[in-house]
């Protein structure tokens, strides 16, 4: 049944700018998502789980499972130097 001699009235027009402004927000939003989600390596790639020598070295000194003088030695093999 038309309203207002078939047109649209104030109310109409805002419910659809505001529905058109919802709808590209949220499009753009969802591509910056995932363009973000593909660069950033967090997704369960193998490149974001490979953790470096020295990190696991120094975890495991941390939690008590190797001493400070082992610790060291094997820091100084990983780096290339000489074993103390």
């Amino acid at each position: 049944m038309p309203w207002n001699d078939g047109h649209m009235g104030g109310w109409g027009y805002a419910t659809m700018i505001v529905g058109m402004l919802l709808f590209w927000g949220l499009l753009i939003a969802g591509i910056v998502f995932l363009v973000r989600y593909a660069v950033s390596g967090r997704h369960g790639g193998a490149e974001g789980s490979v953790a470096s020598p020295e990190r696991i070295l120094a975890e495991r000194f941390a939690r008590g499972e190797i001493d400070k003088s082992e610790y060291e030695s094997r820091l100084a093999v990983i780096r290339g130097g000489a074993a103390r």
